[in-house]
């Protein structure tokens, strides 16, 4: 049964940041909204491409060669493989888009952030 998603609605249920939540899935792709402010660490997907949708707020995706600044209503593709970085000044929300089960921190072994595949809200 298709039922309306309010994402602005998703998005108070919640206030903890680094931590997706599953909000739908179509096909074997995971709809991920997340809090962020600050620094992510550096990782990659080797298995899948990575959608980042401002919702609201600024991202400042950082790559190995360059820096690209995704603002209110634009959206970047991270492809497989590419090593990034998400960085937020201030809060920043996110939707992403994703293969179901990709883990946050990619393949990174040791790390600060706590690796998630996301909950169901």
């Amino acid at each position: 049964m298709a039922d309306v998603i309010s994402i602005s609605d998703k998005f108070k249920l919640f206030t903890e940041q680094w931590s997706p939540k599953i909000i739908a899935q179509m096909n074997d792709n995971h709809f991920k909204i997340v809090k962020i402010q600050g620094e992510f660490i550096w990782h990659a997907h080797p298995d899948t491409d990575e959608v980042f949708l401002v919702i609201d707020g600024e991202l400042r995706m950082e790559f190995r060669d360059r820096s690209v600044k995704v603002t209110f209503g634009e959206m970047i593709v991270v492809p497989a493989g590419v090593e990034h970085k998400p960085v937020a000044e201030r809060e920043c929300q996110i939707l992403m888009i994703e293969k179901a089960g990709t883990v946050n921190v990619g393949e990174v072994k040791e790390s600060e952030q706590k690796p998630s595949q996301g909950e169901w809200i």
